[in-house]
């Protein structure tokens, strides 16, 4: 006894054929994302606009249905946070990834996020230059960490180690108010910690300036561009375990986030005030300051390892005793 097939109808045929049409327009809805839950961790400075902007734009929505930014206040923070467990994927300074990479802690380099944002603030006309630091007071946020080791550095090439009284505080904002307050001459800030010190000056009736591009110091030392790869984004072996795969479309992702960012900075500074907890207008200030810039690490390579280079001039043991090889760099 023959069965008869039912013939679908028009309409259901119809309707098939443009679900298909859709899902072929739009394979992300067909699959799930690769990644259950995407947290990123950066710095109070610049690169940190870049991933806020990233996040609230959706730019990172086909890598996972769960994307977050936190921001840490401290390298002794980011470090624990490393060290635990808690923090897989970051943006840190390429010194201290360099420096726990080459100790065998698994941290490896995706990308560099900046050209450098380091710069001596103090009253227009009172220091013109490094060797206008003579004598000065000067305020140092992050003692024995990437920004103090750029300035030793630096001194040691001018001769000015022992020459300037360099004032040891607790953060960025802290040296800011120093400044404002007058208990020190000159502080060494990052932005956007520089453009707050700069736009509260000018509420106080007082002129603040980047009286020392420091990257620009940095690139006369090298003999190089004003090029100084100071952070990036770094992954744990927890984080490459799930997430190796999905580090070039993380990496393109953040490289049309940032084209974004420079190209409308109040835009971003609106996504980036709730995470860094500063206000859009100092934020959408200090964005052109920053030389905001995604690299894959191994197009960065020369200007890291010419960076650190001169770092480990003073304390070889600063970025782990040798250059990182090969296998610090990911991408």
């Amino acid at each position: 006894m023959s069965r008869s097939v039912p013939t679908p109808s028009r309409r259901l045929v119809l309707a098939g054929a443009g679900a298909l049409a859709a899902g072929l327009a739009a394979p992300s809805l067909l699959r799930a994302a690769p990644l259950a839950r995407l947290a990123l961790y950066g710095p109070p400075a610049g690169p940190s606009i870049t991933l806020a902007h990233a996040v609230a734009s959706g730019a990172l929505a086909d890598l996972s249905g769960d994307v977050s930014l936190t921001v840490w206040r401290s390298p002794d923070e980011l470090r624990a946070g490393l060290t635990s467990g808690v923090i897989d994927l970051s943006v840190v300074p390429v010194q201290v990834a360099s420096n726990l990479y080459n100790r065998g802690m698994g941290l490896r380099l995706v990308n560099t996020m900046t050209d450098g944002l380091l710069f001596v603030v103090a009253q227009d006309g009172a220091v013109r230059d490094m060797a206008g630091l003579e004598g000065r007071r000067l305020a140092l946020p992050f003692v024995n960490d990437t920004p103090d080791f750029v300035l030793r550095a630096l001194l040691a090439r001018h001769g000015l180690a022992e020459k300037v009284e360099q004032v040891a505080v607790g953060s960025p904002i802290e040296a800011a108010q120093m400044l404002l307050s007058g208990q020190i001459d000159a502080a060494l800030l990052s932005e956007p910690a520089s453009s707050v010190a700069i736009l509260r000056g000018a509420e106080a009736g007082k002129g603040f300036v980047r009286a020392i591009d420091l990257q620009e110091e940095w690139g006369r030392m090298a003999d190089a561009g004003p090029i100084l790869p100071q952070a990036g984004l770094a992954a744990t072996e927890g984080f490459m375990a799930a997430g190796a795969d999905t580090l070039p479309a993380l990496q393109d992702a953040l490289t049309r986030a940032n084209a974004e960012v420079l190209a409308d900075p109040a835009a971003a500074a609106a996504h980036a005030t709730g995470p860094l907890e500063m206000p859009a207008p100092v934020l959408a200030a200090s964005i052109p300051h920053a030389r905001l810039a995604v690299r894959p690490a191994s197009e960065a390579r020369p200007a890291i390892e010419a960076m650190l280079s001169l770092m480990a001039e003073t304390d070889p043991a600063i970025i782990g005793g040798k250059l990182p090889d090969d296998g610090f760099y990911l991408l």
